[in-house]
């Protein structure tokens, strides 16, 4: 009791809050790794310090001496091991700070309603006809890397382009369109493949790559599958399979409302929104 006493006594205003702020840190990175690869990795690590702790207290002097100058080559493989979850955590860190997002279109707008419907339209028909398709629509995180790899359009997002582009043998119909507010950006983009889903055969292409960007960004991918006609969406690195145009359009708008709230909440003022598959899914 005069331990606790004592460690009580030194707690000041400014350890509390380093507490706080050390705990929320944990907190966060246990958050973003949720789901990914990285917690397997993690129980690695976990399984090689006990390891370690039980060499030293058996007194095992070869194997300390093996984990003793093995660490420094573990210190400079664990970042190039957890660099898809790193790179995914500091962009979500950077999408929290409302001052360094860039504007991103009109999707916040109130004419982003009609871009929905024309969105919306196309996948009904196109889930009707069995017409496989990849639309991205780019909120936050920009995805111009991605746009790069396609072919530039700038058009209007209308039902009847978005028919063209993935009507069966057209050159443009294999990749991804990227849509960014109410412009339709590029088509025939080329998107990353979700590692996390290579052992799902009942994943195609299109929907590897759907998975795969939404893991990487915050972009909502919609996947008309060529197969059973079914529409899909992928977001934060999760599925929602089975959707109709009416579903769809609901999914879109809440959306869409969530981001125009995240964006006013970080002090802006509304602005637009909107890596590999060459393959059918």
């Amino acid at each position: 009791m005069p331990d606790v006493t004592w460690v009580f006594s030194r707690l000041d205003l400014a350890s509390l809050l380093d507490i706080i702020v050390v705990a929320l840190i944990f907190y966060w990175v246990l958050v973003s790794i949720q789901g990914t690869r990285a917690v397997q990795l993690l129980w690695g690590v976990a399984v090689l310090l006990l390891a370690v702790a039980l060499s030293n207290l058996l007194q095992m002097t070869a194997l300390s001496w093996l984990f003793k100058n093995s660490i420094p080559a573990l210190l400079i493989a664990i970042p190039v091991i957890f660099q898809p979850e790193l790179r995914r955590a500091l962009e979500r860190l950077g999408r929290t700070g409302g001052l360094l997002n860039r504007p991103l279109g009109s999707w916040n707008t109130q004419n982003g309603s009609k871009t929905v419907d024309e969105i919306c339209q196309a996948c009904g028909s196109l889930a009707a006809r069995r017409f496989g398709a990849l639309i991205v629509i780019e909120q936050g995180t920009g995805l111009q890397d991605y746009a790069d790899t396609g072919v530039p359009l700038d058009s209007v997002v209308t039902e009847r382009m978005l028919l063209t582009i993935f009507y069966p043998n057209t050159p443009l119909h294999d990749g991804a369109a990227i849509i960014r507010g109410e412009r339709l950006v590029a088509a025939g983009c080329v998107l990353p493949l979700s590692e996390d889903s290579a052992g799902d055969y009942s994943l195609g292409t299109r929907h590897r790559a759907a998975l795969g960007v939404s893991e990487q960004s915050d972009a909502l991918a919609i996947v008309v599958s060529e197969e059973t006609g079914s529409i899909s969406v992928a977001q934060n690195g999760r599925f929602e399979r089975g959707l109709d145009p009416v579903r769809l359009k609901e999914r879109l708008l809440t959306t869409r409302q969530n981001h125009r709230g995240d964006r006013s909440r970080a002090g802006r003022a509304p602005e637009n929104v909107s890596d590999q598959t060459t393959a059918p899914g």
